[in-house]
């Protein structure tokens, strides 16, 4: 029987990595996002592509629900959508931001996860993947939203690990650092100067190394539980410190 693996936030950066490399590896993929036309193309033909906004819970209802008619269980759910918006310090926090930021990554992640539990109580053995950031035990100036929305996207996962304990249900938190996708992008609102400055000098990681991390984890024998990975790219020691090379002088 062909496993079921849902990936949420999968229109571009990890998500679409994740879906690609789980389509690879055997499993039909659903993905949801906003941008159905890009999902369109990270499905491809084996896979589904579905509308979703994780911050409406009518959209995500409709989304399972639509899973649910055509396959009837989840084996794999992969929690990715989410991100950061603003890098201003608590002093000068944009509300919007900050609300922005507790209802995809937060309130998202437990809006879909509880929207799916009972299709992945219905697979012989589910599993549970939310993508996290090492900003959720770690901080930074100017990151305290972010951080704080990381932080609780640990603190769900411990607990759903917790709660879960007994059913064959596992439970995974994937914690990169620096991965150079669209989401400096987002967080400075466009500015493409701005988000490129976040990874220069250094090697970060990319999308499908996260979606590498991703299939690990799904793919152990069932009575493995990989609890968490932290990744990081070698340039990066702490969310904060990061060696930089100095861009070369042209001659």
């Amino acid at each position: 029987m062909t496993p079921i693996a849902v990936i949420t936030g999968a229109s571009s950066g990890i998500g679409a990595a994740t879906a690609i490399a789980l389509g690879r590896h055997g499993y039909r993929v659903v993905v949801g996002a906003r941008r159905v036309e890009r999902l369109e193309r990270v499905a491809g033909e084996e896979g589904v592509a579905l509308h979703l906004d994780v911050t409406d819970e009518e959209s995500i209802n409709q989304f399972v629900r639509e899973i649910g008619k055509r396959f009837g269980r989840i084996d794999v759910l992969v929690n990715n959508a989410g991100g950061a918006l603003g890098l201003n310090p608590i002093e000068k926090a944009n509300d919007e931001e900050w609300i922005g930021m507790w209802k995809t990554n937060v309130l998202g992640l437990m809006w879909v996860t509880r929207a799916c539990l009972p299709l992945l109580r219905k697979a012989r053995h589910g599993h549970i993947v939310n993508i996290g950031s090492i900003a959720g035990f770690e901080t930074y100036k100017g990151g305290a939203g972010y951080t704080a929305a990381k932080h609780a996207v640990r603190a769900i996962n411990k607990t759903l690990r917790l709660e879960l304990n007994g059913e064959p249900i596992r439970v995974t938190e994937i914690a990169p650092g620096l991965v150079e996708t669209e989401f400096s992008l987002v967080r400075f609102h466009g500015d493409r100067k701005a988000a490129r400055a976040v990874y220069q000098g250094l090697k970060p990681l990319t999308a499908e190394d996260i979606a590498d991390c991703v299939v690990f984890a799904v793919t152990r024998p069932p009575h493995v539980d990989i609890d968490e990975i932290v990744v990081r790219p070698v340039a990066q020691a702490t969310v904060w410190q990061v060696a930089r090379k100095a861009p070369r002088r042209k001659a």
